[in-house]
């Protein structure tokens, strides 16, 4: 025996699952913008607040370098001794006896004074005067004095380039011994050396050694890298922004031109085969009318009330192929300006007689007479589908109120209120969608019509109704100076 087959829930879900979702271009744009902006924004941020605080560093150690270079200068012209020629070649203690007709005291009193400059230098935390043999000759804390940096990388830099070098801390290098402070720094400290030469300008004589903590300058740095980040977030945020309102707007009118390609692409399918079928249905219901008026006139029996009935059907399915042709039809008629209350008349005129039948008392007093955008015969067949609608809702009686309302200086809506059945919330939702319909044979392309004519010239149109309190059609025209 051969059982039928189940499909399991878990290769439902792996089915369903496999399908291909649709791309969502706004989503993706977001979340990738998002990603390289913010990596590119993040970049640029810190490339220049490295540039800032390597530029800062280099120029404060540019003008210690000047400073210090100036002071020795100034101190040698103020004391005259003979065969010393540079700062550097005073500033080692153990070459004191290479010039023994040199006076000591003229050269302790030189080197003291040069010495207490650079121990009074501003934001200075730590002075070190290094040999070329790179001891420590002098210091502003005296354990370091007599002591030997060896493997010092950026001390060798300094003797070796000739050239100021200049480098910051964020903690202090327990590892390196140099870097012992009498009062340690609090944030960030620059250390800088700046070489003293002999007086050819060739051979270094000694390096002198600072630790700076510049308050000033780390203030203005921070300041700095505060608004180097703030403009590059703010930057890029609104980069950010532009770009996703424009590809929103983009994605709207994609996912716009997407829904009215398919709606006329539905159209079409639907004008082709409604055309089909109408033109098929038109002569077999001629016939059949034909024969039901020839029988009628031979029948005055039974059969005439059936006979009656058949003729009322036919001429029913003849008006619903006439309804079905026009409401598919293409929409090529160029737009005119229309008095749009001498159209409102005109409609009113020809519904007079359902009016009066089916009791409704109708309210329309224009103030104004605007024109409009549209045409003529397509402003007619809107009109008299909103009446034939009011009018049906109030198969009991009621009040049929017509107002015209100015938007602005170039618009002009028309709102036909009824105080009929009204629809709920369901109905009103799917009132514009083919061949929907409430009405009692009706074959619901009235308000298709409408929708298309209307957004064919430039308008729109919408529905508020409540069920059980009636409905309120607005109608919203370009207007015509």
């Amino acid at each position: 025996m051969n059982l039928p087959t189940q499909t399991l829930p878990s290769e439902e879900g792996t089915r369903l699952s496999s399908r291909k979702q649709p791309f969502n271009l706004l989503r993706w744009f977001s979340l990738i913008s998002m990603a390289v902006i913010g990596t590119v924004a993040v970049a640029l941020g810190a490339v220049s607040t490295r540039f800032v605080i390597t530029e800062s560093v280099q120029r404060d150690a540019m003008l210690t370098s000047q400073f210090i270079q100036t002071i020795a200068y100034a101190e040698m012209r103020h004391v005259s001794i003979p065969n010393v020629r540079t700062m550097g070649e005073l500033l080692d203690p153990r070459k004191d006896r290479d010039f023994p007709d040199v006076d000591p005291m003229d050269r302790a009193n030189v080197r003291g004074e040069f010495l207490d400059h650079i121990e009074h230098l501003p934001d200075v935390i730590l002075a070190n005067i290094y040999a070329p043999d790179r001891m420590v000759v002098w210091s502003t804390n005296p354990a370091l004095m007599g002591t030997t940096i060896l493997a010092d990388e950026d001390l060798e830099q300094a003797f070796a380039s000739r050239k100021p070098v200049s480098t910051s801390y964020h903690n202090v290098d327990k590892a390196r011994m140099e870097q012992k402070f009498v009062s340690p720094p609090d944030f960030i400290f620059i250390e800088n050396y700046i070489p003293l030469f002999d007086a050819d300008g060739k051979n270094v004589t000694a390096m002198v050694e600072i630790y700076k903590e510049p308050k000033d300058l780390i203030d203005r740095m921070e300041r700095g890298l505060v608004l180097i980040w703030l403009a590059t977030a703010l930057g890029g945020g609104l980069i950010y922004l532009g770009l996703y309102w424009i590809v929103r707007r983009a994605a709207i009118l994609l996912a716009v031109q997407q829904k009215q390609l398919i709606t006329n692409e539905t159209f079409v399918a639907l004008g082709e085969m409604s055309s089909a079928v109408a033109h098929s249905l038109r002569n077999p219901l001629a016939t059949i009318r034909s024969s039901a008026e020839l029988a009628l006139e031979f029948d005055s029996g039974p059969a005439h009330k059936n006979i009656t009935d058949i003729i009322g059907q036919a001429d029913r399915m003849s008006k619903w192929v006439r309804e079905l042709l026009q409401s598919l039809r293409p929409l090529h008629d160029e737009p005119e300006a229309v008095n749009l209350v001498a159209a409102l008349h005109d409609s009113l005129m020809a519904f007079e007689q359902q009016i009066a039948n089916a009791g409704v008392h109708v309210v329309f007093e224009p103030k104004d007479t605007p024109m409009v955008l549209s045409q003529p015969i397509q402003l007619s067949q809107i009109l008299s589908s909103l009446l034939a609608n009011a009018l049906e809702a109030m198969d009991k009686g009621g009040t049929l109120t017509i107002t015209l309302e100015a938007t602005d200086a170039r618009g002009v809506s028309m709102v036909v209120r009824d105080t009929g059945k009204g629809m709920n919330e369901e109905q009103r939702n799917l009132a514009f969608r083919p061949f929907f319909t409430t009405k009692q044979g009706g074959l619901g392309v009235g308000l298709v019509l409408v929708k298309r004519i209307m957004e064919r010239y430039g308008g729109a149109v919408s529905l508020e109704s409540c069920e059980g309190e009636g409905t309120c059609a607005r109608l919203s025209f370009k207007r015509i100076p």
